[in-house]
């Protein structure tokens, strides 16, 4: 796995965790919380079109 898609995965992630906390604890949401949703969202989409479209090493 290359550092790039490593730091992407990392990124997911920690999006992934603050859209979780929002939907767990809705009234300690952040007041920014739609952006990281819409992030999270654009953010896998892109990276799994990515892993879709791109050929696998070897």
């Amino acid at each position: 796995m290359t550092r790039r898609h490593r730091t992407s995965l990392v990124v997911l992630l920690l999006l992934n965790a603050v859209v979780l906390l929002g939907q767990l604890w809705p009234e300690g949401a952040p007041p920014f919380a739609r952006a990281v949703n819409i992030a999270f969202l654009v953010g896998s989409m892109a990276y799994f079109g990515h892993a879709l479209v791109t050929r696998p090493p070897g």
